[in-house]
């Protein structure tokens, strides 16, 4: 997928002089509320409203800006979206999110592959 970078959530949250943002290409879901993408990011929507797949990117769970996303955009502490996913995997009801390593890697990765959904820090 190719095109240019769209940012979904005007609810921007600042620390210092850093935002954590939630980032897709998708442009027709700009904004997303906060239910929307704790929905998305619990791994309860897996579709977008038009059917196609959602892709969900995140950082590790230790890594500082996915803690932000946890705790600032979500409203959630990181352990809670863990416990979530370690369900998913133990009930095989779900597949969790891709751990990519760095803000580079969830760049590349949300450009490469559509319907693709992370966090980012500008």
């Amino acid at each position: 997928m190719t095109g240019s970078l769209s940012l979904f959530w005007t609810g921007y949250i600042h620390a210092g002089d850093s935002v954590v943002t939630p980032f897709s290409l998708v442009e027709q879901y700009r904004k997303l509320s906060r239910a929307e993408l704790r929905e998305i990011f619990f791994g309860r929507q897996t579709r977008w409203p038009d059917g196609s797949p959602l892709r969900v990117f995140v950082l590790p769970d230790k890594h500082p800006v996915h803690i932000r996303f946890a705790k600032e955009v979500l409203g959630i502490y990181p352990y809670q979206l863990r416990s979530a996913w370690d369900r998913m995997i133990y009930s095989g009801t779900g597949t969790p999110p891709v751990v990519v390593e760095s803000l580079e890697q969830m760049k590349k990765q949300i450009r490469s592959t559509p319907g693709a959904i992370g966090y980012i820090e500008e």
